[in-house]
């Protein structure tokens, strides 16, 4: 403005802060945008394609997506594989189980028919005693059994049977084939059974197997105190009956 009456001139000068602000914001952004546009210019003329990137990215991706889920498949797959094989295992024992029961039967039921062809031979001279049943079930230890052995009169008697019944198990053991007697099984604490009745008597033996040996076969010898009566042996196949 200029001076009036003498006075001297006033200069109003006007300050723009807001401007100077956004210049020196922007001069620092447009840096950082320059190094942006060097650094992926660099990456271009190296070779580098960003498009091509992300879609290797994006096909990776859906080979890994593909890759989990023929594994979650191949892990069901694996889950009923192993049922099936705990479903057959089951059957196998089962099945086995079943086997052995019905020797146990077969085996109770030839005792039984040689029991009652005995009775019906009512003309021999023969009045010793008879092997009516034998059965093994489990003792009250691992590897240790109970024999239960049961001797009957084929003919009416006129007296009292009196004799020894020898025991002794087959099997194999190592690969080969051994025979241990009632001494064996019983830790030399008996030797033989002895028996004395009239009609029938019974017997309950516990014996302990060997360690290693497989058990195939028992055998059971009856011998009367009476010359003229012949030993009676029979062999019967080692099945434990499961129902005591």
């Amino acid at each position: 403005m200029r001076a009036t009456e003498g006075k001297p001139s006033v200069v109003i000068r006007t300050h723009r802060p807001l401007r100077q602000f956004i210049v020196w914001g922007a001069v620092p952004l447009i840096g950082l945008f320059g190094v942006y546009v060097v650094y992926e210019l660099g990456r271009y003329d190296a070779g580098y394609d960003r498009l091509a990137v992300a879609q290797q990215r994006t096909e990776l991706q859906v080979q890994i997506e593909h890759l989990e889920k023929s594994n979650r498949e191949l892990r069901t797959h694996l889950a009923e594989l192993d049922t099936i094989r705990i479903g057959r295992a089951r059957e196998q024992a089962e099945v086995s189980r079943s086997i052995g029961d019905l020797q146990a039967q077969v085996a109770r039921q030839t005792q039984e028919l040689a029991f009652y062809r005995g009775i019906v031979a009512q003309g021999t001279p023969a009045v010793g005693a008879k092997i009516q049943q034998v059965r093994i079930t489990r003792g009250s230890k691992a590897g240790h059994f109970v024999l239960h052995l049961a001797l009957v009169r084929s003919v009416r008697p006129d007296n009292v049977a009196v004799g020894a019944i020898g025991v002794s198990v087959e099997g194999q053991s190592n690969g080969a084939t051994t025979t241990v007697d009632l001494s064996t099984l019983t830790a030399g604490k008996v030797h033989e059974l002895a028996y004395s009745f009239r009609y029938f008597e019974n017997f309950d033996q516990e014996v302990a197997l060997p360690a290693g040996l497989k058990p195939d076969h028992v055998s059971i010898e009856v011998r009367s105190s009476r010359k003229e009566i012949a030993p009676l042996t029979q062999t019967f196949p080692w099945s434990v009956d499961t129902a005591g």
